[in-house]
Protein backbone atom coordinates (compact mmCIF):
# COMPACT_ATOMS: atom_id res chain seq x y z
CA UNK A 1 0.00 0.00 0.00
CA UNK A 2 1.22 3.46 -1.16
CA UNK A 3 1.86 6.19 2.60
CA UNK A 4 3.14 9.61 2.00
CA UNK A 5 6.27 10.86 3.44
CA UNK A 6 7.76 14.40 3.73
CA UNK A 7 10.74 14.55 0.86
CA UNK A 8 11.71 18.12 1.47
CA UNK A 9 10.30 21.72 2.87
CA UNK A 10 11.40 25.25 1.84
CA UNK A 11 10.05 28.33 2.90
CA UNK A 12 9.97 32.18 2.14
CA UNK A 13 10.04 34.95 4.51
CA UNK A 14 9.36 38.17 3.19
CA UNK A 15 12.25 41.01 2.82
CA UNK A 16 10.86 43.47 4.97
CA UNK A 17 11.94 43.53 8.76
CA UNK A 18 10.28 44.25 12.45
CA UNK A 19 12.41 43.89 15.27
CA UNK A 20 12.27 43.96 18.81
CA UNK A 21 14.15 46.96 18.46
CA UNK A 22 11.54 48.55 16.19
CA UNK A 23 8.92 47.24 18.40
CA UNK A 24 10.16 48.74 21.74
CA UNK A 25 10.52 52.18 20.01
CA UNK A 26 7.08 52.41 19.00
CA UNK A 27 5.90 50.86 22.52
CA UNK A 28 8.28 52.76 25.23
CA UNK A 29 6.58 51.46 27.97
CA UNK A 30 7.85 47.93 27.07
CA UNK A 31 11.57 47.33 26.77
CA UNK A 32 13.53 44.72 24.36
CA UNK A 33 14.01 42.98 27.54
CA UNK A 34 10.50 42.27 28.24
CA UNK A 35 9.19 41.74 24.97
CA UNK A 36 11.92 39.02 24.39
CA UNK A 37 11.26 37.60 27.46
CA UNK A 38 7.52 37.48 26.97
CA UNK A 39 7.82 36.13 23.00
CA UNK A 40 10.93 34.88 22.08
CA UNK A 41 11.06 36.70 19.24
CA UNK A 42 13.50 39.30 18.12
CA UNK A 43 12.66 39.48 14.87
CA UNK A 44 9.14 39.60 12.55
CA UNK A 45 9.25 39.74 8.50
CA UNK A 46 6.48 41.57 7.11
CA UNK A 47 4.89 41.33 3.76
CA UNK A 48 4.80 44.43 1.65
CA UNK A 49 1.36 46.66 1.11
CA UNK A 50 1.32 44.59 -2.34
CA UNK A 51 2.58 40.67 -1.23
CA UNK A 52 -0.35 38.57 -1.08
CA UNK A 53 -0.49 34.84 0.64
CA UNK A 54 -0.08 34.06 -2.98
CA UNK A 55 3.08 35.71 -3.70
CA UNK A 56 5.00 33.92 -0.75
CA UNK A 57 3.64 30.41 -1.17
CA UNK A 58 4.57 30.85 -5.01
CA UNK A 59 7.83 31.83 -3.40
CA UNK A 60 8.60 28.94 -1.16
CA UNK A 61 7.49 26.72 -4.00
CA UNK A 62 9.94 28.47 -6.35
CA UNK A 63 12.48 27.68 -3.51
CA UNK A 64 11.20 24.63 -3.18
CA UNK A 65 11.73 23.41 -7.05
CA UNK A 66 15.14 24.83 -6.97
CA UNK A 67 16.22 22.77 -4.62
CA UNK A 68 16.15 20.12 -7.06
CA UNK A 69 13.99 18.11 -4.73
CA UNK A 70 11.17 18.35 -7.72
CA UNK A 71 9.71 20.09 -10.64
CA UNK A 72 6.57 21.69 -11.30
CA UNK A 73 5.20 18.93 -13.55
CA UNK A 74 5.77 16.50 -10.82
CA UNK A 75 3.22 17.97 -8.79
CA UNK A 76 -0.32 16.27 -9.02
CA UNK A 77 -2.35 18.30 -5.99
CA UNK A 78 -2.19 21.30 -4.54
CA UNK A 79 -3.43 21.92 -1.18
CA UNK A 80 -3.06 25.85 0.11
CA UNK A 81 -3.70 26.20 3.95
CA UNK A 82 -4.27 29.76 4.45
CA UNK A 83 -6.60 32.27 6.29
CA UNK A 84 -5.99 35.57 4.37
CA UNK A 85 -6.36 34.51 1.11
CA UNK A 86 -6.25 36.93 -2.27
CA UNK A 87 -9.87 36.66 -2.82
CA UNK A 88 -12.71 35.36 -1.81
CA UNK A 89 -13.11 33.59 -4.97
CA UNK A 90 -11.33 31.96 -7.29
CA UNK A 91 -9.46 29.64 -4.83
CA UNK A 92 -6.32 30.70 -4.04
CA UNK A 93 -4.50 27.33 -4.72
CA UNK A 94 -5.89 27.68 -8.61
CA UNK A 95 -4.32 30.74 -8.95
CA UNK A 96 -0.77 29.58 -7.43
CA UNK A 97 -1.06 25.91 -9.69
CA UNK A 98 -1.20 28.97 -12.96
CA UNK A 99 2.04 30.64 -11.70
CA UNK A 100 3.66 27.90 -10.99
CA UNK A 101 3.52 26.47 -14.03
CA UNK A 102 1.77 23.07 -12.17
CA UNK A 103 0.12 20.62 -14.82
CA UNK A 104 -3.86 21.41 -15.65
CA UNK A 105 -4.28 17.69 -14.67
CA UNK A 106 -3.37 18.88 -11.03
CA UNK A 107 -6.22 18.98 -8.10
CA UNK A 108 -6.04 22.07 -6.29
CA UNK A 109 -7.93 23.82 -3.13
CA UNK A 110 -7.83 25.95 -0.41
CA UNK A 111 -8.52 25.04 3.39
CA UNK A 112 -8.95 27.89 5.87
CA UNK A 113 -7.21 26.69 9.08
CA UNK A 114 -4.87 28.98 11.17
CA UNK A 115 -1.93 27.16 14.05
CA UNK A 116 -3.26 23.96 13.42
CA UNK A 117 -3.14 23.64 9.51
CA UNK A 118 -0.23 21.92 8.69
CA UNK A 119 -1.32 18.92 10.81
CA UNK A 120 -4.65 19.15 8.75
CA UNK A 121 -2.59 19.46 5.19
CA UNK A 122 -0.26 16.45 6.66
CA UNK A 123 -3.82 14.24 7.09
CA UNK A 124 -5.34 15.47 3.57
CA UNK A 125 -2.13 14.57 2.10
CA UNK A 126 -2.13 11.20 3.14
CA UNK A 127 -5.17 10.77 2.49
CA UNK A 128 -4.68 11.29 -0.94
CA UNK A 129 -1.53 9.35 -1.65
CA UNK A 130 -3.07 6.49 0.70
CA UNK A 131 -6.08 6.51 -1.66
CA UNK A 132 -4.47 6.18 -4.93
CA UNK A 133 -5.61 9.79 -5.82
CA UNK A 134 -1.85 11.74 -5.76
CA UNK A 135 1.66 10.72 -6.17
CA UNK A 136 3.25 14.09 -4.99
CA UNK A 137 1.33 16.17 -3.16
CA UNK A 138 2.39 20.13 -2.87
CA UNK A 139 1.20 21.56 0.81
CA UNK A 140 1.48 25.45 0.84
CA UNK A 141 0.80 27.27 4.10
CA UNK A 142 1.26 30.91 3.68
CA UNK A 143 -0.21 33.92 5.37
CA UNK A 144 -0.17 37.84 6.04
CA UNK A 145 -1.80 38.35 9.81
CA UNK A 146 0.06 41.68 9.58
CA UNK A 147 -2.35 43.12 7.69
CA UNK A 148 -5.10 42.23 10.05
CA UNK A 149 -3.44 43.60 12.28
CA UNK A 150 -3.37 47.38 13.95
CA UNK A 151 -0.37 49.31 14.54
CA UNK A 152 -1.25 50.24 18.15
CA UNK A 153 -2.11 46.48 19.41
CA UNK A 154 0.76 45.71 20.52
CA UNK A 155 -0.92 42.52 22.10
CA UNK A 156 -0.31 40.89 18.30
CA UNK A 157 2.25 43.18 16.71
CA UNK A 158 4.66 41.58 18.87
CA UNK A 159 4.03 37.81 18.05
CA UNK A 160 2.68 37.51 14.81
CA UNK A 161 4.48 37.49 11.81
CA UNK A 162 3.98 36.95 7.48
CA UNK A 163 5.46 33.73 6.01
CA UNK A 164 5.14 30.60 3.60
CA UNK A 165 6.49 27.21 3.73
CA UNK A 166 6.19 24.54 0.87
CA UNK A 167 5.89 20.75 1.59
CA UNK A 168 6.31 17.66 -0.90
CA UNK A 169 4.43 15.00 0.18
CA UNK A 170 5.30 11.97 -1.93
CA UNK A 171 3.99 8.44 -2.37
CA UNK A 172 6.38 5.41 -0.64
CA UNK A 173 5.92 1.69 -0.87
CA UNK A 174 6.51 1.95 2.73
CA UNK A 175 5.52 -1.32 5.45
CA UNK A 176 4.37 1.47 7.98
CA UNK A 177 2.85 5.21 7.34
CA UNK A 178 5.74 7.58 7.46
CA UNK A 179 2.94 10.52 8.52
CA UNK A 180 0.36 8.84 11.35
CA UNK A 181 -1.99 8.12 13.13
CA UNK A 182 -3.74 11.63 13.74
CA UNK A 183 -5.72 13.32 16.28
CA UNK A 184 -7.54 16.02 15.68
CA UNK A 185 -9.96 18.47 17.95
CA UNK A 186 -12.31 21.37 17.28
CA UNK A 187 -14.22 23.59 19.97
CA UNK A 188 -16.10 26.27 18.14
CA UNK A 189 -17.44 27.82 21.26
CA UNK A 190 -13.71 29.12 21.16
CA UNK A 191 -14.31 31.50 17.86
CA UNK A 192 -14.79 34.67 19.18
CA UNK A 193 -11.16 34.72 20.96
CA UNK A 194 -9.31 34.98 18.32
CA UNK A 195 -11.13 36.67 14.82
CA UNK A 196 -11.31 39.14 12.41
CA UNK A 197 -14.98 40.46 13.25
CA UNK A 198 -15.64 42.27 9.79
CA UNK A 199 -14.86 41.92 6.16
CA UNK A 200 -16.72 38.51 5.19
CA UNK A 201 -20.52 37.50 4.75
CA UNK A 202 -21.24 37.94 8.13
CA UNK A 203 -20.47 41.42 9.23
CA UNK A 204 -19.34 43.98 6.58
CA UNK A 205 -16.64 46.25 6.16
CA UNK A 206 -18.08 50.10 7.14
CA UNK A 207 -17.17 53.15 8.08
CA UNK A 208 -18.50 52.60 11.77
CA UNK A 209 -16.38 49.31 11.96
CA UNK A 210 -13.12 50.93 10.83
CA UNK A 211 -12.93 52.91 13.88
CA UNK A 212 -10.20 51.90 16.28
CA UNK A 213 -10.87 52.28 20.06
CA UNK A 214 -8.15 51.25 22.98
CA UNK A 215 -8.89 48.59 25.42
CA UNK A 216 -8.38 48.51 29.39
CA UNK A 217 -4.60 47.36 28.78
CA UNK A 218 -3.62 50.23 26.14
CA UNK A 219 -4.25 48.08 23.15
CA UNK A 220 -5.90 49.90 20.00
CA UNK A 221 -8.32 48.19 17.02
CA UNK A 222 -10.89 48.34 15.35
CA UNK A 223 -13.78 46.07 14.22
CA UNK A 224 -11.46 45.55 10.55
CA UNK A 225 -8.38 44.34 13.11
CA UNK A 226 -7.23 41.10 14.22
CA UNK A 227 -8.37 39.81 17.91
CA UNK A 228 -6.96 37.84 20.17
CA UNK A 229 -7.72 36.83 24.07
CA UNK A 230 -4.62 35.87 25.12
CA UNK A 231 -5.82 35.18 28.01
CA UNK A 232 -8.33 32.53 27.07
CA UNK A 233 -6.01 31.02 24.38
CA UNK A 234 -3.70 30.64 26.90
CA UNK A 235 -5.67 28.51 28.91
CA UNK A 236 -7.06 26.69 25.94
CA UNK A 237 -3.59 25.77 25.24
CA UNK A 238 -2.89 24.46 28.57
CA UNK A 239 -6.06 22.40 28.60
CA UNK A 240 -6.31 20.74 25.37
CA UNK A 241 -2.53 19.94 24.25
CA UNK A 242 -1.92 17.85 27.00
CA UNK A 243 -4.41 15.48 26.11
CA UNK A 244 -3.79 15.76 22.88
CA UNK A 245 -0.34 14.40 23.39
CA UNK A 246 -1.34 11.66 25.25
CA UNK A 247 -4.12 10.63 23.52
CA UNK A 248 -1.89 10.58 20.23
CA UNK A 249 0.77 8.47 22.40
CA UNK A 250 -1.80 6.02 23.05
CA UNK A 251 -3.31 6.31 19.58
CA UNK A 252 0.18 5.38 18.64
CA UNK A 253 1.00 2.67 21.50
CA UNK A 254 3.92 4.90 22.33
CA UNK A 255 5.59 6.28 25.35
CA UNK A 256 7.57 9.80 25.52
CA UNK A 257 10.56 8.30 26.23
CA UNK A 258 10.33 6.68 22.01
CA UNK A 259 9.74 10.29 20.58
CA UNK A 260 13.30 11.72 19.08
CA UNK A 261 11.78 15.71 18.99
CA UNK A 262 8.50 17.03 19.83
CA UNK A 263 7.67 20.17 17.50
CA UNK A 264 4.71 22.27 18.28
CA UNK A 265 3.15 25.29 16.88
CA UNK A 266 5.91 27.44 18.07
CA UNK A 267 3.09 30.27 19.61
CA UNK A 268 5.40 32.20 22.09
CA UNK A 269 8.12 31.77 24.35
CA UNK A 270 6.19 31.73 27.48
CA UNK A 271 3.50 29.37 26.06
CA UNK A 272 5.93 26.89 25.06
CA UNK A 273 7.51 26.93 28.48
CA UNK A 274 4.93 26.46 30.13
CA UNK A 275 3.08 23.55 27.81
CA UNK A 276 6.73 21.42 28.13
CA UNK A 277 6.91 22.01 31.95
CA UNK A 278 3.11 20.72 32.28
CA UNK A 279 3.77 18.02 29.97
CA UNK A 280 6.98 17.03 31.40
CA UNK A 281 9.12 17.01 28.21
CA UNK A 282 12.68 17.09 28.61
CA UNK A 283 14.14 20.20 26.94
CA UNK A 284 16.56 18.58 24.61
CA UNK A 285 13.90 17.00 23.09
CA UNK A 286 11.36 20.26 22.77
CA UNK A 287 12.42 22.44 19.63
CA UNK A 288 11.72 26.62 20.15
CA UNK A 289 12.49 27.97 16.44
CA UNK A 290 10.69 31.45 16.49
CA UNK A 291 13.29 33.93 17.29
CA UNK A 292 14.20 34.99 13.56
CA UNK A 293 10.30 34.79 12.01
CA UNK A 294 8.15 34.72 14.83
CA UNK A 295 4.37 33.31 15.27
CA UNK A 296 3.77 32.75 11.33
CA UNK A 297 0.42 30.81 11.71
CA UNK A 298 0.51 27.59 9.52
CA UNK A 299 4.15 27.92 8.62
CA UNK A 300 5.22 27.62 12.38
CA UNK A 301 6.04 23.90 11.86
CA UNK A 302 7.49 22.99 8.90
CA UNK A 303 9.10 26.46 9.40
CA UNK A 304 10.95 25.00 12.28
CA UNK A 305 11.55 21.57 10.57
CA UNK A 306 14.17 23.16 7.73
CA UNK A 307 15.69 24.97 10.74
CA UNK A 308 16.28 22.05 12.60
CA UNK A 309 17.40 20.47 9.38
CA UNK A 310 20.06 22.74 8.70
CA UNK A 311 21.15 22.72 12.39
CA UNK A 312 21.73 18.97 12.36
CA UNK A 313 18.90 17.92 14.81
CA UNK A 314 17.38 16.06 12.66
CA UNK A 315 18.66 12.63 11.13
CA UNK A 316 16.78 9.80 9.01
CA UNK A 317 14.84 7.31 11.08
CA UNK A 318 14.05 9.84 13.44
CA UNK A 319 10.50 9.62 15.44
CA UNK A 320 8.77 13.39 15.43
CA UNK A 321 5.57 14.59 17.36
CA UNK A 322 4.23 17.47 15.53
CA UNK A 323 1.35 19.53 16.71
CA UNK A 324 -0.89 22.01 16.04
CA UNK A 325 -3.05 24.36 18.22
CA UNK A 326 -5.24 28.05 18.00
CA UNK A 327 -7.79 29.80 15.91
CA UNK A 328 -10.66 28.19 15.54
CA UNK A 329 -10.34 26.41 18.49
CA UNK A 330 -8.63 23.89 16.78
CA UNK A 331 -5.47 21.24 17.33
CA UNK A 332 -4.21 18.52 16.14
CA UNK A 333 -1.19 16.10 16.29
CA UNK A 334 0.55 13.72 14.22
CA UNK A 335 3.46 11.43 14.68
CA UNK A 336 6.35 11.93 11.69
CA UNK A 337 9.33 9.50 10.74
CA UNK A 338 11.51 11.60 9.33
Amino acid sequence: MKHGYIRAIDTYLPEQVLSTADLAQEFPEWSVEKIDKKTGIRERHIAGPDECSSDLAVAAARNLFASGACRPDDIDFVLMCTQSPDYFLPTTACLVQDRLGIPTSAGALDFNLGCSGYIYGLGLAEGLIATGQAGNVLLLTAETYSKFLHPRDRSVRTIFGDAAAATLISAGDIDEPAIGPFLYGTDGSGGTNLIVPTGAARKARTAESAVAVEDDSGNVRSGDNLFMDGAEIFNFTLESVPKAVSGLLAKAGLTVDQIDLFVFHQANQYMLDHLRKRIQLPAEKFLISMAGCGNTVSSTIPIALQSAQREGRLQSGMRLMVVGFGVGYSWGGTLVRW
